[in-house]
């Protein structure tokens, strides 16, 4: 294998760890949801001890990631108001309709994601891109059970604010791309989660979510929403960008679904239907596809 492919084959793990991240903190964050924890404590909540983990990790181990010129403010100012946005979103998604459909919606991101890169970039992007992204929404679709999900009689404002993750996943990826052009991945997501955290502590009284959790049960959710499904989710999902591209990097993450569906039958004795593990054989071969419609000097 070439150091290309191997660089490439990282990329495509750590999106995919992403997704398993992030579907574990979606269980946690609906959990707290149902014992009263409102969007507004929990996002605040996963900033700030997100950006708080990151900024004591690069302090005490590589200072010299924590330097950005002065110039570039204004875009991490941006990129975070654009991560706050995109915590919540999902978060009050959730929190207001079917875990399922809420995931459903938002991983259109990957249409919105290759629409941009193609329109406003001019990028070609290969038919087995496409053909990809069509397979693994698709496979999402039957994965979260989209054919049993009556979304007229949902919670309009549920449905709205999925649908804006969705977008503001698919900005949040596209931006990304661009800061990591000069910086790497850590200094990128600390700044854009720094940024978040002044955003949520400005729009909600500061740090008063951090009062509303009570007991081992719900601080322990509270820790893999921040820690795993924030932290080490960005961080992934970032490097893969890094290394694979925003629009290969969005449609891997459309393992979340599965991955989701997995800690669901481990943990909480959930079946999926054949339509649904069709769905997600779907996803992983579209993936398979992706990775291996890389052009031959990238593969090993």
């Amino acid at each position: 294998m070439t150091g290309e492919g191997r660089i490439a084959r990282t990329g495509y793990l750590l999106a995919a760890l992403a997704a398993l991240f992030w579907a574990s903190s979606g269980t946690a964050a609906k959990y707290l949801f149902l014992n009263g924890i409102s969007a507004y404590e929990l996002v605040q909540m996963r900033t700030t001890l997100a950006a708080g983990i990151i900024f004591g990790w690069l302090f005490f181990r590589n200072r010299t990631l924590l330097a950005v010129d002065r110039s570039d403010l204004p875009y991490f100012v941006s990129l975070g108001v654009g991560l706050a946005a995109v915590q919540f979103t999902y978060l009050f998604a959730i929190s207001r309709i079917q875990v399922a459909a809420a995931i459903l919606i938002q991983y259109q991101a990957p249409l919105f994601v290759a629409l941009y890169t193609v329109a406003l970039l001019r990028t070609k992007l290969p038919p087995a891109v496409f053909a990809a992204m069509a397979g693994s929404l698709f496979g999402c679709w039957l994965v979260v059970g989209g054919y049993n999900l009556d979304l007229l009689h949902m919670n309009r404002a549920g449905l709205l604010s999925a649908l804006a993750s969705a977008v503001t996943f698919a900005w949040y990826t596209v931006r990304c791309e661009y800061g990591m052009k000069r910086y790497p991945p850590w200094t990128v997501v600390f700044y854009g989660l720094l940024f978040a955290a002044v955003t949520w502590n400005l729009l909600h009284p500061p740090l008063t979510g951090f009062l509303a959790p009570s007991g081992p049960a719900q601080w322990g959710s509270v820790l893999v929403v921040g820690f795993l499904g924030t932290v080490l989710a960005f961080i992934c999902y970032n490097e893969g960008i890094k290394r694979i591209g925003a629009t290969r990097a969005s449609i891997t993450a459309t393992l979340e679904p599965i991955t989701a569906g997995l800690i669901a039958w481990l943990f909480l004795g959930e079946t999926m239907e054949v339509w649904q593990v069709l769905g997600a054989a779907l996803v992983v071969a579209s993936i398979i596809g992706l990775q291996m419609s890389r052009k031959p000097s990238e593969q090993g």
